[in-house]
């Protein structure tokens, strides 16, 4: 086990360590004023070429592996999580493609997000299907040459900025997940709108919204995988993305505790900095550890997919711990920061506010943990 970088590992974090610094932090507090979305800045993050790392270089990009794709992550994250999610986003909507599409499928659809900034949505989440996510109510109908979609999906990540979704649908609800079909769909097909614009308490510069399908047509060859395949598609891919997830979450927790331990040197009471007041100094060791640790748990949970090991409760301990630690950092720094913490001229409070929805979306930690507990049970079976 070696944790060292190479030459060219470490350039791509210096980089991305560059921008998160110089180009997204910045920007930050405007966009979640605003609820802008950041194109310009994601101009900047896709002409480095790290917006979409993963596709293979078969296809023009830059064919990373996810572990340094974490790192990435989280140098960018910890600049500012809004506007990298939808980055995450774009992974998220295109490895359905990368894990079912076919050879020519990818040919068609990947090699367009490499030439110009593009966006992707993975839309799996609906009003009454969130935990409970083989339970949708979007139909597919087949008919001659394709599907007619109809459903409404909520909470979609770049929903109303997407070139292309992923989109999962049943056939038939009473077949449970063995109905689920899963479909890539260009956001120009006629019956294909985003809706409502949501409104959030956290990560403002990401682009959220409805997605409607009123009578889409799909063709068949834009239909990923079998059909009934479309459920294992989707939790596949949602194992392979919670790595980057919980680098979302590592990028928060280690900039509340860079920004508490900051201000803890130069605020003083007592005669003293703060950082010398043995409670200030539990809280910051104290999310140090935990940061330093998610840390590594998401890079091993992202080198065990690319090694082909068994990762998906490994993925699920890295986003429940590192969401769970990100959001302890960021109270921590709110109080180390006392009443100036709570004010919006202050990064804390927004680091607060952003840190709250790694706990909620790609699985809730409390499904995480349910899935943790499945392997346990089925390795001491073994």
């Amino acid at each position: 086990m070696d944790f060292a970088l190479d030459d060219v590992a470490a350039e791509v974090v210096s980089m991305a360590r560059r921008l998160g610094r110089e180009v997204l932090a910045p920007a930050a507090a405007a966009y979640d004023r605003s609820g802008e979305f950041p194109r310009p800045e994601l101009q900047r993050v896709f002409e480095s070429g790290l917006l979409d790392p993963e596709i293979p270089e078969s296809f023009g990009g830059a064919g990373l592996p996810r572990w340094l794709d974490a790192l990435v992550t989280e140098e960018l994250a910890w600049g500012c999580a809004g506007i990298t999610l939808a980055k995450t986003a774009n992974n998220l909507g295109l490895t359905p493609i990368l894990v079912a599409g076919t050879p020519e499928q990818k040919e068609r659809l990947l090699p367009a997000f490499t030439r110009t900034l593009q966006f992707a949505a993975f839309c799996l989440t609906e009003a009454g299907s969130g935990s409970d996510a083989a339970s949708l109510a979007t139909r597919a109908h087949q008919v001659a040459g394709g599907y007619r979609l109809n459903g409404v999906k909520r909470f979609i990540t770049n929903g109303g900025v997407a070139n292309l979704y992923s989109v999962f649908a049943t056939i038939n609800p009473a077949l449970g997940p063995k109905g689920v079909v899963a479909f890539a769909v260009p956001a120009t097909t006629p019956g294909v709108t985003a809706g409502k614009v949501e409104h959030k308490l956290g990560i403002r510069a990401s682009n959220t919204t409805e997605v409607v399908f009123d009578d889409a047509f799909v063709p068949d060859d834009l239909r990923l995988g079998a059909e009934g395949d479309g459920f294992k598609v989707a939790l596949r891919t949602l194992d392979l993305s919670r790595a980057n997830i919980a680098a979302h979450a590592v990028g928060i927790g280690r900039r509340a505790t860079d920004e508490a331990v900051a201000y803890a040197q130069e605020r003083r009471q007592f005669g003293q900095p703060i950082i010398e007041h043995e409670m200030v100094a539990a809280m910051l060791a104290d999310s140090a550890m935990e940061v330093e640790a998610a840390h590594l748990l998401t890079v091993q949970a992202a080198w065990r997919a690319d090694a082909g090991w068994d990762f998906s409760a490994h993925a699920s301990m890295a986003k429940a711990f590192a969401s769970d630690s990100a959001m302890r950092a960021a109270e921590r720094a709110v109080q180390v920061f006392g009443g100036y913490g709570y004010m919006t001229e202050y990064p804390v409070e927004k680091l607060f506010r952003d840190a709250k929805i790694y706990q909620i979306f790609e699985g809730t930690n409390q499904i995480q943990r349910m899935v943790i507990a499945r392997w346990l049970g089925k390795e001491r079976r073994q």
